[in-house]
């Protein structure tokens, strides 16, 4: 399954802090090389439109262009180099939007970190980065300024970014080669495991991030004026690409929140006119389950498109978002690797099914060795795959083979019309008897339970076999009946796939993006013994 090849590259970069709106080409695809040039048409014809506003402060297109070019000018100032990682601990908003792209504008690599990890996880990621420079954005988000406090950092206000502390300038930190190319020069290092494991930071290029920006205006996910909201994660691959690369370059406006809270989600969807929402399916079932405890129905007048992703959606999670709002949720697959968007449904095609949708334009898939079933492991090559791992060739090479395939160690089908289904990871099939069992398939049955919220299903290791254990958060104001659910999954599923044991938690444990963390499941089926 493939589409077109990616195009011709793109002209020599234009790099300095105080030529920020470079003049475009005709063709948008090829005018520009980095990041944050890609505002420079809506400076030009939409100056007064706003395009970054959160509870503190907005910025409009025409004022954004000079925030970009004044931060650079102060992180140049603190000694900030082309090459050098700058780590930015914080919470969505406007600060962390134009620190991001004031680093594009000197050729440094952003690494954006979620507040809400830990001291230590924190102190990992910035120590395998060789980070230049710590920034701890202040303002309304205790969390950072806790961390910047702890690791000595010292408070400093900058105008368009606000209360911040500063870390202490790290003199032996080497920069890295500035790359002409688009293709070559890393705009942020995403860390994929800092919440559960050893540090691994994903290389991600201006091509990598402009591309998506272009796949989005070209299958009308984000248009010119749309009112996107800003829930999502900057520190997370999915945020960073739909709250900031597909807004901004398509002459969008972002309304960034720090949290979610479904109350402020309702409101917003209401008073702030939204017309493109993301979320991964914890917060469509939370904000579904909100309407329905308050018994408040869910108004969004000006709602055209609803992206799900990051987490398996469900047919009943899909069904209930659709009856409540009248539109479409489309869904979609991606990592962190490539960019994220490797498959998503159409717009104009929606799908009924759970199906990711066919691949996105640019971009190639293929199924590595195919299981009896008919899935197999998705390889994916395109401008979307990252360019690797920092300081980890040798993990780089175990996923990137010498074609350009990267092998994303997820497991798929692809139908006859070309719609991926997405039926579990590879490392994660549970095998009981002797039969594969797909954690996604069990999670989707057990989710359709009247009772259920969402759920998360992991293997747990027996004498010369493997159980099947099922971990379950209630809905508000229900009890999960365990009889009645295990005759409902007699109806849906093969005995062999029915969980050994049900545990209902409070809350599934789950990194800042959504993303259920099951590795602290097993941790605790395993302190359980």
């Amino acid at each position: 399954m493939s589409t077109t090849t990616p195009g011709a590259s793109a002209p020599a970069a234009e790099s300095r802090a105080d030529s920020i709106a470079a003049t475009p080409a005709t063709s948008p695809a090829t005018a520009f090389t980095r990041l944050h040039q890609t505002i420079a048409p809506w400076v030009r014809s939409h100056p007064e439109r706003l395009a970054l506003v959160d509870a503190e402060r907005s910025l409009r297109y025409g004022e954004l262009d000079g925030a970009i070019a004044g931060t650079a000018r102060a992180l140049a100032a603190l000694g900030v180099r082309g090459g050098d990682r700058v780590v930015l601990v914080t919470e969505n908003c406007v600060g962390c939007a134009v620190l991001i792209l004031a680093l594009s504008a000197l050729d440094a690599w952003a690494v954006p970190v979620n507040a809400r990890l830990s001291q230590s996880e924190i102190g990992n990621i910035v120590e395998h980065a060789g980070a230049r420079v710590a920034l701890y954005l202040d303002g309304a988000h205790a969390e950072a300024r806790e961390h910047g406090l702890a690791r000595g950092a010292q408070p400093a206000q900058w105008p368009h970014v606000g209360r911040l502390l500063v870390g202490a300038v790290n003199a032996a930190a080497v920069p890295e080669p500035v790359e002409p190319a688009a293709r070559d020069q890393v705009a942020a290092l995403i860390y994929t495991t800092g919440t559960t494991g050893a540090s691994k930071g994903v290389m991600l290029t201006h091509a990598n991030m402009m591309f998506i920006g272009r796949s989005n205006r070209a299958q009308g996910r984000v248009q010119p004026g749309d009112r996107v909201y800003g829930v999502l994660p900057m520190s997370h691959v999915y945020g960073l690409s739909v709250l900031l690369v597909g807004p901004l370059s398509n002459g969008a406006t972002v309304f960034y929140e720090a949290r979610f809270r479904p109350e402020t989600l309702a409101r917003a969807l209401a008073e702030q006119q939204l017309t493109v929402l993301h979320g991964v399916p914890a917060l469509y079932a939370k904000l579904i389950e909100w309407s329905r405890a308050q018994a408040t129905p869910l108004r969004a007048p000006a709602l055209r498109m609803a992206q799900s992703g990051g987490a398996p959606l469900t047919e009943t999670l899909k069904a209930a978002f659709e009856s409540s709002f009248g539109i479409v949720l489309n869904n979609g697959y991606g990592m962190t690797e490539t960019s994220p968007t490797v498959c998503q449904t159409r717009v104009e095609s929606p799908r009924a099914d759970c199906s990711v949708g066919p691949v996105v334009p640019e971009v190639e898939i293929r199924l590595g060795d195919p299981l009896p079933d008919g899935s197999g492991e998705l390889l994916v090559r395109g401008p979307n795959v990252m360019k690797g791992y920092y300081r980890r060739p040798d993990l780089t090479a175990q996923v990137i083979d010498a074609d350009g395939w990267l092998h994303t160690g997820d497991l798929a089908r692809i139908d006859a019309d070309g719609a991926v289904f997405i039926v579990g990871r590879s490392k994660e099939i549970i095998i009981h008897s002797g039969f594969n069992v797909y954690p996604e398939e069990v999670e989707q049955s057990i989710n359709a339970f009247p009772a259920v919220l969402q759920s998360a299903v992991v293997g747990r290791a027996v004498e010369g076999n493997e159980e099947v254990v099922a971990f379950v958060e209630v809905r508000a104001g229900m009890a999960l009946d365990p009889a009645a659910l295990r005759a409902f999954l007699r109806e849906q599923l093969s005995p062999y796939k029915i969980p050994h044991e049900v545990r209902v938690v409070e809350h599934l444990p789950a990194a800042p993006s959504g993303k259920i963390l099951k590795a602290k499941l097993r941790e605790m089926l395993a302190a359980a013994g």
